[in-house]
């Protein structure tokens, strides 16, 4: 069974003046099985955030649905929502949304706090993750006092430290130099070998190119996809510039 499957998802907005109606996603269909590793990738205005938050609970889409390992979201209550988010999704931001006024280690422990997770626990959990991500020496420290590559890997302590089903990620090499950058894919690739399931939205041609598929998102439509199969990055990266140009040029992409 599919670990997330969406059902011919649809959002219409209507603007605050004037009251145009604006169809951020149609027709959206797409699922993606355990330990797979899936990017998304659009232009601006795409759609691709607007998926994003659906798949997040963070929004309700107009019509369609979103199953996780078969549950509908769109059968949760508001007031389990929260409870369902920690349970089940892990997210790493562009941004990290890390806490100033927490050390790392409260910060990647807070979904545990809000779980009602004892110190011994949160502790046990957080040791082969720190260890895995190479943040052991860093997780007294606060995210003023460390380097973006630090915070983002704190980041993914935080997503991984609730065992979620799924792992999703908004542009999350946005805010990072290449180094960092090539660091944290190279974490992804090693997390996702490891059986987590990852979807991530990105800009970056070279992030999408560590994906096992790739999703484009066209005018609120999955347009095309492509699967590495045996392609090395290189290969990939290729593939996925040249679907780009399509994209951009409005032509049609063949198999």
């Amino acid at each position: 069974m599919a670990l997330l499957e969406v059902n011919n998802l649809k959002k219409i907005y209507t603007t605050r003046f004037g009251g145009t109606q604006v169809e951020a996603l149609r027709n959206v269909n797409f699922s993606v099985e355990p330990r797979e590793y899936v990017a998304i990738m659009g232009e601006s205005g795409s759609g691709k955030t607007t998926l994003l938050n659906i798949l997040a609970a963070l929004d309700r889409p107009t019509s369609g649905k979103v199953f996780l390992k078969g549950r509908e979201l769109g059968t949760i209550k508001e007031k389990e929502m929260a409870a369902f988010r920690r349970q089940n999704l892990g997210f790493v931001f562009q941004d990290f949304n890390l806490l100033d006024t927490f050390s790392l280690q409260d910060n990647i422990f807070l979904p545990l706090v809000l779980s009602g997770k004892k110190y011994p626990e949160m502790a046990r959990r957080l040791e082969p993750i720190a260890a895995s991500l190479g943040i052991e020496k860093l997780l007294k420290k606060f995210p003023y006092e460390v380097s973006g590559g630090q915070k983002q890997r704190a980041a993914v302590a935080r997503a991984l430290i609730t065992k979620p089903q799924l792992i999703l990620a908004d542009e999350p090499t946005g805010a990072l130099d290449s180094r960092s950058a090539d660091e944290l894919l190279d974490l992804f690739h090693e997390i996702n070998e490891n059986g987590q399931t990852i979807l991530m939205v990105t800009h970056s041609i070279k992030a999408a190119s560590t994906a096992k598929r790739v999703l484009f998102i066209k005018d609120g439509e999955v347009f095309h996809q492509l699967y590495r199969g045996n392609l090395s990055n290189e290969q990939m990266y290729q593939k996925i510039s040249d679907t780009l140009t399509v994209l951009a040029t409005g032509g049609e992409q063949g198999e």
